[in-house]
């Protein structure tokens, strides 16, 4: 799934670091070293906020337009974009056993010319799926 929501970033007194959160995230706060890395922090952050939302079925808040945000003095907001489906992708990289049924010449044929009917099946459902922007 796809979301955008406003990230506010906030330079610590030296400019050094940088705090940020995701206003309409509860509990959605990391820092980073730089505005480059602030970003990638707030952006893994409330990509795995969303994730964990989406899978315990919790609902997701909507964003709030950003005049209506209470947004701290010397803050810079940014508009993120966050995509749940890559975040999975990129995260959750254990392997799920499924068993499959074939007929029987065709597993023979497929060992016979070392075809991974694993792979060949995790293709074919990327294709079917238009999942193979994911990777």
């Amino acid at each position: 799934m796809k979301y955008i929501y406003t990230a506010t970033f906030v330079p610590n007194e030296d400019g050094t670091k940088y705090y940020c959160r995701v206003p309409d995230l509860p509990g959605c706060i990391t820092t980073g070293n730089s505005i480059d890395d602030a970003i990638e922090m707030i952006t893994d952050a409330a990509s795995g906020w969303l994730v964990v939302a989406e899978d315990e079925g919790a609902p997701i808040p909507a964003p709030t337009p950003q005049y209506d945000l209470d947004i701290p003095d010397h803050a810079v907001c940014s508009i993120i974009c966050l995509d749940t489906f890559a975040y999975r992708a990129a995260t959750d990289t254990r392997a799920v056993r499924k068993n499959v049924s074939l007929p029987a010449w065709m597993a023979a044929l497929a060992e016979k010319r070392g075809v991974n009917c694993s792979q060949v099946l995790q293709d074919g459902l990327m294709q079917l799926l238009n999942a193979s922007h994911v990777r």
